[in-house]
């Protein structure tokens, strides 16, 4: 467990970041926290060492002001967790330029600029730094398909920066499974989105990438059957064909009870 740390979460209102931040804010842990999140004020309980910080992470100005909150109430940022992020569930066949950018602020130039800010707070300190990229950086799903951009774009810069990053910062990416969150009903806006196969709870998650972040690994893969069935999908091309065949046949169900209006 990562104890005695000044550490920030984003997205830690609900879900993987909520369950996080259930697991570092215990007293025994020591650590000093600021959560943030547009939607923080639904948070309670936490005591003098978190800080609730309410801003919008998709724009410069919320990633700006994050940094400014912490290092006024922490000092130095030990461990950042970049984990905010929404998803759209959808078929992709619309131009709107306005809805794309939207997706891509949050769930990718937030953490890239992120990693930037971090950099230039530690100035050589050690720190640690987190992102939660999801299994669909690395396998795309049909009625995800802005959504697996702006994770792919994450797997990439990663890869990238890790040859580039001075040798004081560790990076650790976390790839969960589908996740018993509200992230499909978001996703599906309102409408009942079919979670694909596997599931997590984000307790799950949240355990397997806090104790990775802790050793300072380089990928964290919380779903122990993820990577197995990875290689099998690249060793048996059409068990992979299947499956997406399969998840296909869920976003034209979910198509058709949006267009009906039922989601029974």
């Amino acid at each position: 467990m990562i104890k005695n740390k000044s550490i920030v979460i984003t997205g830690a209102s609900s879900g993987i970041g909520r369950a996080m931040l259930d697991m570092l804010a215990a007293p025994e842990n020591g650590n000093r926290i600021i959560a943030a999140s547009r939607g923080i004020a639904k948070l309670t309980g936490y005591g003098e060492n978190v800080v609730l910080f309410p801003c919008d992470l998709s724009t410069k100005e919320g990633v700006d002001a994050l940094f400014a909150e912490a290092e006024d109430k922490l000092g130095l940022i030990d461990v950042f967790i970049c984990n905010a992020g929404a998803p759209y569930y959808e078929r992709y066949d619309y131009a709107d330029w306005d809805r794309i950018e939207r997706i891509f602020a949050l769930n990718t130039f937030s953490g890239m600029y992120s990693y930037s800010k971090y950099l230039d707070h530690l100035n050589g300190r050690e720190g640690r730094l987190a992102y939660t990229i999801s299994a669909m950086g690395e396998m795309a799903l049909p009625g995800y398909a802005l959504y697996a951009g702006t994770k792919f774009a994450m797997k990439g810069f990663q890869q990238a920066i890790r040859i580039e990053s001075p040798k004081n910062i560790k990076i650790t990416c976390i790839y969960p499974v589908a996740t018993k969150t509200n992230f499909f009903e978001v996703g599906g806006a309102g409408h009942k989105v079919e979670k694909p196969f596997p599931v997590q709870t984000a307790e799950a998650v949240a355990k397997a990438a806090v104790r990775g972040i802790e050793r300072g690994r380089k990928q964290v893969y919380p779903c122990p059957v993820y990577l197995p069935s990875r290689l099998l999908m690249n060793v048996l091309p059409p068990v992979k064909a299947l499956y997406l065949k399969a998840q296909h046949r869920m976003l034209l169900r979910f198509l058709e009870r949006k267009s009906g209006g039922n989601d029974a």
